[in-house]
């Protein structure tokens, strides 16, 4: 996480110290970064097989000549740190290894995935964090009443629903007993193939996916926005503002929600590579073409060069998001100054 300290920051200095920061983020992750390359490399090592077994698998079999052959033309006879150093210089060079089972490479199959996948997480995201700051914030200030109590049962029941069967039941109501929605894939198989009704037929198939992925992480927003508003609540500030007469909304907004989503945001920041995880299931479920989908297929397949490129892929996805959570905090808080 970010090393952000609280201190008086004038404007000028702002734009000079995040750029600066930015800056130190980028170069510490470049270990981390080699870190989650040698873990990818390992996870293929450790895999039971090779691809050159794998690959004399799909033929129907072969001898040890064949074997040996395949293995050679691969690298695979060379010693374990000339291939991890073969490895980390194709990686740098963009080449993450060629997928037999998809006759494609393994960097053109992740660049055609991540796109819905981030499509799908984001806005999940962000369903998470409205549904479950306002269903938070409504609970605190109804703290004992009846709306607290129903938010708390909902919340406790969406967070005990495993993501499969709150999808399978979205599902079959949305999608089969009120044909609102449809039940899965990326687009309509016969409709536009371009334009806004393209997006429009993507958007459609969007909805039930996101809202499964949201409402999950809604459940879990919501108890932290809770907790966070009754201790708010509780602070001089607030008392202050009252005695001056200010609206109950606009203590409420002004003053307590900012200061309540900054647990929030570090929260977010925490569950970044539990969001791509829970994606798995999720696009699995509604036949969502991401990096999830293609990962379940990949260990399904024993694509191990498909599978090593995606921890990879998607370990540097969740290290940005720790820097872009790092700079949101810091928007939100103007006592933090990032160093």
């Amino acid at each position: 996480m970010s090393s952000a300290a609280p201190a008086a920051t004038g404007p000028s200095a702002r734009p000079h110290s995040t750029g600066r920061y930015v800056g130190l983020r980028l170069l510490q992750m470049v270990p981390t970064l080699l870190l989650i390359l040698v873990t990818a490399f390992l996870l293929l090592k450790l895999a039971p097989g090779d691809a050159a077994q794998v690959l004399a698998g799909d033929s129907g079999g072969g001898d040890a000549a064949y074997i040996a052959t395949l293995r050679q033309r691969f690298g695979l006879d060379q010693p374990i740190a000339i291939q991890l150093l073969l490895y980390a210089r194709n990686v740098l060079t963009g080449e993450l290894g060629f997928s037999f089972r998809n006759n494609m490479p393994v960097a053109e199959l992740i660049a055609a995935r991540v796109v819905p996948t981030l499509l799908l997480t984001g806005l999940a995201l962000l369903v998470a964090v409205l549904l479950g700051v306002a269903g938070g914030v409504t609970a605190a200030l109804t703290r004992g009443r009846l709306a607290d109590r129903l938010i708390g049962a909902i919340a406790l029941l969406l967070y005990a629903t495993p993501g499969f069967l709150l999808g399978i039941g979205l599902m079959i109501l949305f999608g089969v007993v009120l044909l609102w929605l449809p039940t899965g894939g990326y687009a309509d198989a016969n409709g536009a193939a371009e334009g806004w009704a393209h997006a429009g037929s993507v958007a459609r198939h969007l909805v039930l996916p996101v809202v499964t992925l949201g409402m999950l992480y809604a459940a879990i927003y919501s108890r932290f926005t809770r907790s966070a508003m009754i201790e708010i609540y509780a602070q001089d500030y607030i008392r202050t503002a009252r005695a001056k007469g200010l609206a109950p909304a606009r203590i409420a907004w002004r003053h307590g929600v900012r200061n309540a989503l900054l647990p929030l945001v570090t929260i977010i920041g925490l569950q970044a590579g539990s969001l791509l995880s829970g994606a798995i299931v999720v696009e699995t479920v509604f036949a969502w073409p991401g990096l999830g989908r293609l990962a379940f297929e990949a260990v399904q397949q024993r694509d191990y060069n498909l599978l090593s490129g995606l921890v990879l892929c998607t370990g540097a996805l969740v290290v940005i998001t720790n820097l872009i959570v790092d700079l949101l905090y810091a928007t939100l808080d103007p006592r933090v100054r990032l160093r």
